[in-house]
């Protein structure tokens, strides 16, 4: 069984800085790519940025310069350091793994149960 959880939201003032966490676990043979999105009431969900599986790294216009991926510690956990904030910014943040659960089998997008950040004075 695989678990995705994201960690690190919260309220921050326009122009401060947040770092969410994404972390994998359990029963994962490889893992291709990592996305974060974030969703506000009554949108889409949106991409924010994503690695792929040769390394590199995709951002939305909306972030560029102001938001980086990164690997933490390893392989199964990656960070999104994110920037002078601003109020556009608040939404539900999730992350998506894509990973091969088996030593025999497709891959599948995996997604965390999201984290709130809220950007306010």
């Amino acid at each position: 069984q695989v678990h995705v959880v994201e960690s690190g939201g919260g309220l921050v003032q326009p122009g401060g800085s947040l770092r969410l966490f994404c972390e994998a676990s359990g029963t994962i043979f490889s893992l291709n790519s990592f996305g974060w999105y974030r969703q506000t009431p009554g949108e889409e969900r949106e991409l924010v940025a994503a690695t792929t599986s040769s390394g590199r790294i995709n951002y939305a216009d909306s972030v560029k310069g102001r938001f980086t991926v990164s690997r933490w510690n390893g392989k199964r956990t990656v960070y999104l350091q994110m920037n002078s904030l601003t109020p556009d910014d608040t939404a539900v943040y999730y992350c998506k793994v894509n990973l091969v659960p088996a030593l025999v089998g497709p891959a599948y997008d995996y997604w965390g149960q999201g984290t709130q950040v809220t950007v306010s004075s």
